[in-house]
């Protein structure tokens, strides 16, 4: 058994942040141990002996069995989590101001040409690296006015889902990083 971090794609839109409580009992019913959640943003902590992708597929079919909806979960072990922090290419600027640092996990890695594409809306200091399939922004103004934030979709970057630099570490220090 180990320690896997479940992010979910979408799980503040369409009335699905309700699920999150609900979401510990619906782990434990599939026999995952000691299940978590981080804020009502799509955050599942478990313990598991589960590979990864057979992990997302079942929790992906438990969602859309359960509760109707289909959304795409990210899982990754402790030390992909320790990897994704220590790969961060903006630590000053996540030292400094951690809520307007953004690592998106994704879930089959990078679309081709996403990087120049979404670097092409970089507006204002905001800067996106690419670093191990994880793309890491950088919002000097916040995302909420950011071209990136607006048009930066699955289409042209792939499927994936992005936290804070705060909530990174959060769950970070829920799986012993």
């Amino acid at each position: 058994m180990t320690h896997r971090i479940i992010l979910f794609r979408g799980m503040n839109t369409g009335g699905v942040r309700a699920l999150v409580g609900e979401q510990r009992a619906m782990a434990a019913e599939m026999g995952f141990k000691n299940p978590r959640t981080l804020q009502a943003s799509g955050n599942l902590v478990v313990e598991t002996g589960m590979a990864t992708a057979a992990l997302e597929a079942a929790i992906e079919a438990e969602m859309a069995r359960r509760f109707d909806v289909r959304i795409a979960a990210m899982a990754r072990t402790p030390d992909q989590w320790a990897k994704l922090i220590a790969a961060n290419p903006f630590p000053n600027e996540a030292a400094d101001h951690p809520s307007k640092v953004v690592a998106m996990v994704m879930k089959d890695g990078i679309k081709d040409g996403a990087l120049d594409a979404v670097q092409a809306l970089c507006r204002d200091g905001e800067a996106v690296a690419a670093v191990e399939g994880v793309l890491y922004f950088w919002f000097p103004r916040g995302q909420g006015d950011s071209e990136i934030f607006k048009k930066a979709t699955p289409k042209m970057l792939g499927m994936g889902t992005g936290r804070n630099w705060n909530t990174v570490l959060k769950l970070g220090q829920m799986v012993g990083v």
